[in-house]
């Protein structure tokens, strides 16, 4: 019995070292394998950032202190703290006099000497006498094909509105700086129909605490940098809130941004909001793509230049649909022509009131 047992216990450690044999090869395997496909097809994201490594100990940067000591995800949601001015291509992406360097992230502020990052951050505007019209196309980041299609297709002269919650939105962010737009952070906002139609999580709520809708918004405002305003990300009940939207937009100007409302609420109160508390903000005068056809997209349009012969200017707003940059593309080669330049947001923000 005792020879039977003895023998059972060998056979039985002799199973368990074979199993951990070939469990230890099947990793080491797994990760040879991981490395291999790195190493042929690269890290699956779109635009890449590349770092300038410091070459030497003598001029390597003091580390921030531990108030601020965040740094660059491996996703790339959140930038590092701003010490100085950082550019894609010529245009300002971040400035330092511009940034509170927070726990969270990088948040913007309005400068010592007045500066604001709705004027920093401004894309060139053509110094024109004519019909002025602006067009936001929103959701980029969402998808990463639909995302540099856009980019590929739409005139600089676009503003884009970029949703926080891509994990390589500041890549994004730098990519369409770089080729010469104007950019707005999209703060998720409660619709009616919420939680059947959900923005995501930190978005703002009508009826909540002022103290917990200024987190969720503060968290929005710390995902990158660059832009020179915010737009709402659904938002019908809310912006239909005074009560919850006017703290929300006072936060907004004092720290020097402007208000786009792209028009997805009917009984929207941003107008009479921003007045009240001082805040450039300017309001769609079209949803373009509310029936994604070519055919009423085109007429949306029109519709616009009819506006701007009207008022001097008008505004615009877009989904990234690939029918809405494709026929947004087509119709900005004729503009010149009939009369009318394409301009950023801000230039229709800013223009002093006739």
């Amino acid at each position: 019995m005792a020879a039977a047992a003895d023998s059972a216990e060998g056979l039985l450690a002799s199973k368990a070292g074979r199993t951990l044999a070939f469990a230890a090869s099947f990793t080491v395997c797994l990760l040879a394998a991981g490395v291999l496909a790195i190493t042929l097809f690269g890290r699956p994201h779109g635009p890449t950032i590349t770092l300038d490594l410091v070459k030497s100990a003598e001029h390597a940067p003091k580390p921030p202190p531990a108030s601020t000591a965040y740094s660059i995800s491996d996703d790339g949601a959140v930038v590092g703290p701003v010490t100085k001015p950082v550019y894609a291509g010529k245009a300002l992406l971040a400035d330092p006099a511009l940034v509170e360097n927070t726990r969270q992230g990088p948040l913007p502020r309005i400068a010592d000497d007045g500066r604001k990052p709705m004027q920093a951050y401004a894309a060139p505007a053509a110094a024109d006498a004519k019909f002025k019209i602006a067009i936001v196309v929103s959701g980029l980041g969402l998808s990463a094909s639909a995302t540099k299609a856009a980019l590929d297709s739409l005139p600089t002269a676009v503003t884009l509105g970029l949703a926080p919650y891509a994990g390589d939105i500041g890549q994004w962010a730098a990519e369409a700086r770089e080729r010469g737009h104007e950019i707005m952070l999209e703060i998720p906002m409660e619709p009616y129909d919420f939680p059947d139609s959900d923005p995501g999580p930190h978005t703002l709520r009508a009826g909540q605490d002022e103290d917990a809708n200024i987190q969720r918004l503060t968290w929005a405002l710390t995902r990158f940098t660059g832009y020179a305003g915010v737009t709402n990300l659904l938002g019908q009940r809310f912006l239909s809130d005074s009560a919850a939207l006017s703290p929300v937009l006072t936060y907004l100007g004092r720290r020097g941004l402007y208000f786009f409302d792209n028009g997805a609420a009917s009984q929207s109160v941003v107008p009479t909001v921003a007045g009240q508390v001082g805040i450039p903000a300017v309001q769609s005068g079209a949803a373009l793509d509310t029936i994604q056809t070519a055919l009423e997209i085109d007429r949306r349009l029109s519709e616009l230049e009819t506006q701007a012969r009207a008022n001097g200017s008008a505004v615009g707003s877009a989904f990234l649909y690939p029918v809405s940059v494709a026929r947004i593309a087509a119709w900005a080669k004729g503009l010149q022509s009939r009369g009318f330049v394409l301009v950023p947001v801000s230039a229709i923000v800013n223009a002093p009131k006739q």
